[in-house]
């Protein structure tokens, strides 16, 4: 047997006798006793309460206070399981083995016709992601190891499309996947503030022997949302420019449903929406999104938005004709 089976079985044993012996345990299973310590151990660690006693009438028991409630899923639990670990896998999950393990352990005792119907739901449901190589899911797996020991790293970062790199302390406190991208935010020693490394960028990575404290109620996903909106955040509402864009139902749809104008929609109609923006995500970010929708929209109010955007289009003009 595995080792969680045998596991289960001592756990079961524990519960349906008053106590046993490491060498009744042994026994019962037809393993060596040291295996037996081993299991108690790992169901300690699990949780469990084992409580050990010595002497003559000494022996592992569990107390009467507490309940093995039976783990069990119903089928659209188990889909929902499967389909997770599966969007997890596409997206570059660094401990992809032990995802795999766990959902074999939902298959293994399911009958011929439900395998059958648990792989079909497993191949229902997949993510699109660009492919990761071996390097960057071992990067992925270290970050996520210092985040969980709150060790810090010493990385080498290449920022932008330079190939320079730039050597850094860093406190990872988190990880999180934006757009295809995995990104990780922590405490940058060389600049002595919050950043966001794209791990992709990460050129070089060692874990060192320095510790630090993790924020409480910290957010990757908060903080990078923050670093790349500005001012969205609970801002002031006097110092954000109203945006009216006019367009066929179908465009508007897409505009409002991308993450920059989506978090900054006041109010749609059929053929017109409105935004209220920060000025560094309105003149930085969002003219080069919206001259994808080519003249299928109208930008109606700022004015000066319609000058940033023929500036860009003139530019690339010139840069392609050069």
């Amino acid at each position: 047997m595995s080792k969680a089976e045998n596991m289960l079985a001592i756990l079961l044993l524990l519960r349906s006798r008053e106590r046993l012996t490491a060498r009744q345990l042994a026994k019962e299973l037809e393993i060596h006793v040291r295996t037996v310590y081993r299991l108690i151990d790992a169901l300690c660690m699990s949780g469990v309460p084992v409580v050990s006693e010595t002497g003559r009438n000494g022996g592992y028991y569990i107390p009467d206070h507490f309940k093995l409630e039976p783990l069990f899923f119903d089928p659209e639990e188990q889909k929902a399981l499967l389909q997770a670990a599966r969007f997890a896998r596409d997206s570059g999950y660094p401990h992809e083995a032990a995802l795999a393990r766990a959902v074999a352990k939902i298959k293994r005792y399911a009958g011929e016709e439900q395998a059958k119907r648990l792989e079909a739901q497993e191949a229902g449901l997949e993510a699109a992601h660009p492919p990761m190589d071996a390097e960057l899911k071992a990067r992925l797996a270290m970050l996520e190891k210092a985040t969980d020991a709150a060790r810090s790293v010493e990385i080498r970062y290449e920022a932008g499309y330079s190939e320079a790199t730039s050597k850094r302390l860093f406190d990872p406190y988190g990880l999180v996947n934006w757009k295809g991208k995995w990104y990780a935010a922590g405490y940058c020693h060389l600049r002595g503030e919050i950043r966001h490394f794209r791990v992709d960028r990460i050129r070089g990575l060692r874990l060192t022997g320095q510790t630090f404290a993790r924020p409480p109620h910290f957010s990757a996903r908060q903080s990078l949302l923050e670093n790349l909106l500005p001012g969205m955040e609970g801002g002031d509402e006097e110092h954000l420019v109203p945006v009216y864009i006019e367009g066929p139902p179908s465009a508007l749809d897409d505009l409002c449903g991308h993450w920059l104008f989506a978090r900054a929609l006041k109010e749609r109609t059929e053929n017109q929406a409105h935004f209220r923006m920060d000025e560094h995500s309105l003149y930085l970010n969002a003219p080069y999104y919206l001259l994808s929708f080519g003249g299928k929209i109208r930008i109606a109010h700022p004015p000066e938005l319609r000058e940033c955007m023929a500036e860009i289009a003139e530019s690339l003009l010139r840069y392609y004709r050069s």
